[in-house]
């Protein structure tokens, strides 16, 4: 099957009714949840202290809820206004830009303390416009976020590389722009589950921080700490993201014994 970024640039290509498709999946739910888990994990936060975080590439905000949940307020940017909706229509607590990426970032200088993306910043890649270049794209996206960035802070942006040059593309840019760190490699021998991140610091290299060719291998260790991590229940999340809504003033479903059960088809 074609690539999504091949098919059409991702302002029509993320149209209604692949907007629909993200808040109908539980497969999509899973998979977005579980890479930003992933890229939190990889963001080494401060524990016990709420961060200011972009998302990049937001979409419907199910990226979105995981930081939410996890403690911390955001940002997201997305260049599709039904993906943007879709996000509205589910009431999440991020702010919401309409942005295309590859046009740089409109932010004030050093006031993020993080920012993660899920499966965006291959778009950048692709000259879909006879007016898009990609290195130029690619500059003004990591200039940018570079100078919205807490000097030391993190950026961690998983992506689905084309190929081997495509991923040079981005580590070449991302450095150009001051940035130091490297690529992290999740299953790199399983074809399906394989994932890509780029792990970069605003600023000098770190020492906690992965390198290029850093690899996790220990599958089981990741599920034991995910399940320690997360010990909370899915039901007690959702109560007690509801009931911060409610504090808000939103209006907000009611309670039921179907809270958090898991539907086929629907959100939970």
């Amino acid at each position: 099957m074609s690539r999504p970024e091949h098919l059409a640039p991702p302002e029509i290509y993320y149209d209604d009714q692949q907007a629909k498709k993200y808040l109908t999946s539980t497969r999509m739910n899973e998979i977005q949840q579980n890479l930003t888990e992933r890229a939190l994990e990889l963001l080494c936060l401060p524990p016990n202290q709420k961060s200011l975080l972009l998302d990049l590439g937001c979409g419907s905000g199910l990226s979105g809820d995981v930081i939410t949940e996890e403690g911390h307020d955001w940002v997201g940017f997305d260049i599709s206004q039904a993906m943007l909706n879709a996000a509205s229509s589910r009431d999440v607590e991020g702010d919401l830009v309409l942005l295309d990426l590859g046009q740089g970032l409109p932010l004030r200088t050093g006031i993020f303390d993080g920012a993660i993306s899920v499966s965006a910043i291959q778009w950048l890649c692709n000259a879909d416009k006879t007016c898009n270049d990609p290195r130029k794209r690619l500059a003004s996206f990591f200039s940018t976020l570079y100078a919205s960035l807490i000097r030391g802070s993190r950026a961690v942006l998983q992506f689905y590389p084309d190929s081997s040059d495509q991923v040079d593309l981005l580590l070449t840019a991302a450095q150009k722009a001051g940035f130091s760190g490297g690529l992290v490699v999740d299953f790199p021998n399983s074809t399906r589950a394989k994932k890509y991140f780029l792990c970069l610091t605003a600023g000098p290299p770190s020492s906690s921080l992965p390198t290029t060719n850093d690899i996790r291998l220990d599958t089981e260790t990741r599920k034991r700490k995910k399940k320690r991590n997360n010990g909370i229940s899915l039901k007690s999340r959702i109560l007690a993201k509801k009931e911060r809504q409610r504090r808000q003033g939103r209006e907000v479903r009611p309670d039921s014994k179907y809270t958090g059960r898991k539907r086929s088809g629907k959100l939970r």
